[in-house]
């Protein structure tokens, strides 16, 4: 006998998850009609122009970057078909946060606005060199955490390497 179809079986998920995108849902209109509220013309323009620059100028340029860095880091071949390594992911991910992180301080790392220093109490000198120190630091802390997977990866080859070493030793 089957049971009748609850809310999780129809929706796909539990009340709560459909209360929250309901309310975020709420909150983004909220906010898109706080926006339009000013210059709605302008507004309009640099949405329609921001999509225009990523989907023409940005997505080809940093898919074709990563296209390069796949190419770089490319496995063996199997068969007709070449296997991807995961490495190319220890690049990825420091690159992104390190783009996402100029992309959100740009002005302030490439010393185009001088209002900021107020707010900041620093002046505009120091952040170009600290967004380097920190794109530097996310670089090194990919490459450790490369090491170590490789590392761990490759122990037990070392172990019955060194185990067949003092077999032999053992035999002569």
């Amino acid at each position: 006998m089957s049971r009748p179809a609850g809310f999780h079986d129809r929706y796909g998920a539990s009340p709560l998850h459909l209360l929250l995108v309901l309310a975020s849902f709420a909150l983004a209109a909220y906010a898109g009609l706080r926006l339009f509220k000013g210059d709605t013309l302008g507004v309009a323009v640099w949405f329609v122009g921001a999509a225009l620059l990523h989907d023409l100028v940005l997505l080809p340029l940093y898919s074709a970057t990563d296209r390069a860095a796949q190419l770089l880091f490319r496995g063996r071949t199997q068969g007709a078909q070449r296997l991807l390594r995961p490495t190319v992911n220890y690049v990825r991910v420091p690159v992104f946060v390190s783009g996402m992180l100029l992309l959100v301080w740009w002005p302030l790392v490439l010393r185009q606005v001088d209002h900021f220093t107020a707010s900041t109490a620093l002046s505009e000198e120091v952040f170009l060199g600290r967004w380097l120190l920190i794109t530097a630091g996310l670089f090194a802390a990919s490459a450790l955490v490369l090491l170590a997977r490789t590392w761990r990866r490759t122990r037990p080859d070392r172990r019955e390497a060194r185990d067949q070493a003092r077999a032999s030793k053992a035999t002569k």
